[in-house]
């Protein structure tokens, strides 16, 4: 039976004493919000915090406001659940509900949170393993090791980021906000991540984020496609979150493709991008359009599936997400 190792679990009442108990305790706290990532991490000692900050008493974290601008404002503590069945959400941000719906099972959506979803641990392979099973290989570069067993000649870590959500909103555009000892700050949702699997968050370690900001319904059409071994709950091997915007003839003005599951973050692909502005969405514009993602899906052996069937693949699943906002 893996165990918790033993911590201490702090339950702030504002955002200001999670900061500050974050800021306090250093390296040796992290911000808790469903469980559902960080208490298996803790099991198999992938992360050994001695300071757990629930954020389950910050007011202001659990709602889903809809601005007078069109935006919506949802808390980092609003349930999966609730986003699922939003009934604003189905009908203005279809791409998005659908990527929440997309994670792992209903029992996990009932305790996962957008916040912790955002956030989601960087996987691999060789570092989703009990800590035996790690301690076996002699661990890895993400956690007590210094080989990447992926690529051993490799200087960098390369876990994938395998969150449904993140294609998404980097494909929508939106925005997070982050409060940290100096107040808050809004960032565009893209600029929350960077290309390493051990670094993979730009945010400050004490920094909390509180809220996630979805744009307001325009000439615009998203979507979100999936691929893992069982549709039931695995993890993305490739997830595709794309968001097209139209002129009044049908013309792509503007275009943002990201592939998910495939990196240590959304990677853009740019020149599906690029052939895709200027067009209309025709069976041959997005044919070509897909076959240049593959070159971007730089799959490697850190997923589940065959590497080089994954990466052939890739151009499929982004004309099927090309098509689904025609």
């Amino acid at each position: 039976m893996l165990r918790l190792p033993s911590f201490t679990y702090h339950r702030p009442k504002t955002a200001a004493e999670a900061v500050r108990l974050a800021s306090e305790h250093g390296k040796a706290a992290m911000y808790v919000a469903g469980g559902t990532d960080l208490y298996p991490n803790m099991k198999r000692r992938h992360q050994t915090p001695s300071q757990v900050i629930s954020l389950q008493d910050v007011p202001g974290l659990h709602a889903v406001e809809v601005q007078p601008d069109g935006r919506v404002a949802i808390g980092a503590m609003v349930r999966l659940a609730t986003l699922e069945r939003h009934p604003h959400l189905l009908r203005h941000h279809p791409a998005f509900a659908h990527a929440v719906r997309e994670i792992s099972t209903p029992l996990l959506r009932n305790m996962g949170t957008i916040g912790g979803n955002l956030l989601l641990d960087t996987r691999c392979t060789y570092y989703d393993q009990s800590h035996e099973w790690r301690e076996s290989i002699d661990f890895c570069m993400k956690k007590d090791g210094a080989i990447c067993w992926v690529a051993p000649g490799s200087p960098r870590c390369w876990a994938v980021q395998s969150s449904d959500t993140v294609p998404v909103v980097c494909a929508l555009e939106a925005e997070v906000e982050l409060v940290g000892t100096a107040g808050p700050r809004t960032i565009p949702a893209a600029e929350l991540y960077r290309d390493d699997g051990i670094q993979y968050l730009t945010k400050r370690p004490e920094e909390l984020l509180t809220r996630l900001w979805l744009p307001a319904p325009g000439a615009w059409k998203a979507s979100y496609v999936k691929l893992r071994r069982r549709d039931t709950f695995d993890f993305p091997v490739l997830g595709v979150g794309a968001c097209l915007w139209f002129d009044g003839d049908g013309v792509v003005r503007k275009a943002n493709v990201r592939l998910g599951g495939a990196g240590s973050y959304a990677i853009p692909a740019v020149e599906t991008e690029k052939l895709l502005v200027g067009n209309e969405l025709t069976d041959e514009v997005i044919a070509a359009a897909g076959a240049a993602a593959m070159k971007p899906a730089r799959t490697m052996d850190n997923t589940d599936l065959d590497v080089y069937w994954r990466r052939k693949v890739a151009p499929v699943y982004v004309a099927r997400a090309l098509a689904a906002c025609r």
